[in-house]
């Protein structure tokens, strides 16, 4: 005598909850399925910051593909991809975020890097409600063309009214450098450049700490209102993983890798101490995360709702 497959409890369960609504689930024979739309993205993450408000902006994202020729440098493939597989991350390609962070004071709003062009950075102000025009300060955290690349538009001023503040080691290394984006982009500004060093004032509540090895003089910023704190990292890290979990592997994009590695250990040392808050301009959208130490190095925690408390 032939027998019936005996339905697992949950094929069973899952079954007969779906047959009340068989003939509900059934399309009828003219209907069109709707169009695909493509995949999407939040433009912008605005939370408030005490008497601050703070607008990370996403200012464009890019495929790059075969992440190991630019992090963990000085590890071999085994070791990249158990660390990969560990955090179900691809080693085909990586996905690249640009991430400028906007800071209204309630007197000043001041815009931390300007992304790889124009037309980025400005789209994102518009979906933030803001105009170029509006901005009052544009600080540069360093010179690489993903953080200047905004700054002109057809050889005009993106931003026509600001003020515009970087570090003085990073600004005069790149003046002799002979870099042709630096000599377009931001040597015209040099008369209205206001140059901090460590522990410098951009604003009441900005202040600057020198974070070197990824560029000469790259530079971290805190803000700080009514008690709450928030660290900019720029671009201490470049990935949440393979350079923020491990600070020792080597990123081809540090100009030098042992003091970039130093300055990782040191910079997100204090975050996973004093359980602050950041925003990574190469984290994933929004961008925004906690640290904790992990082993001989970190991990990145994701920020969800801490904000809107």
């Amino acid at each position: 005598m032939p027998t019936t497959p005996l339905l697992s409890r949950r094929q069973a369960m899952l079954t007969g909850a779906a047959l009340p609504f068989a003939g509900a689930l059934l399309p009828a024979a003219a209907q069109a399925s709707a169009p695909q739309l493509g995949p999407s993205m939040a433009q912008i993450n605005r939370f408030k910051l005490g008497g601050f408000e703070v607008t990370a902006l996403l200012a464009g994202t890019r495929k790059v593909p075969e992440p190991h020729k630019i992090f963990g440098l000085n590890v071999d493939d085994a070791d990249f991809a158990k660390v990969s597989a560990q955090n179900f991350l691809p080693t085909a390609a990586a996905q690249f975020f640009f991430t400028p962070t906007l800071v209204n004071t309630g007197k000043e709003l001041v815009l931390f890097d300007t992304g790889l062009n124009a037309a980025g950075i400005t789209g994102a102000l518009q979906a933030a409600g803001y105009r170029p025009d509006q901005v009052d300060v544009v600080v540069l955290t360093h010179m690489h063309p993903d953080h200047i690349g905004g700054m002109m538009a057809d050889k005009a001023a993106t931003f026509p009214k600001a003020r515009y503040v970087t570090g003085r080691v990073e600004f005069d290394f790149y003046a002799k450098a002979n870099n042709k984006l630096f000599d377009a982009n931001v040597r015209p500004f040099a008369d209205k450049m206001t140059y901090v060093e460590d522990g410098g004032t951009v604003a009441p509540g900005i202040t600057a700490i020198f974070a070197p090895g990824h560029t000469p003089g790259h530079m971290a910023y805190h803000i700080e209102s009514e008690g709450h704190g928030l660290l900019i990292t720029a671009d201490t890290a470049n990935h949440y993983v393979w350079s923020l979990g491990y600070p020792d592997w080597e990123v081809s994009f540090d100009a030098d890798k042992a003091e970039a590695a130093k300055t990782r250990r040191k910079i997100f040392g204090m975050l996973a101490s004093d359980k602050m808050a950041f925003i990574g301009y190469h984290m994933p959208f929004p961008a925004m995360g906690y640290v904790e130490t992990m082993g001989t190095g970190f991990r990145y925690v994701a920020a969800s709702y801490q904000m809107m408390l």
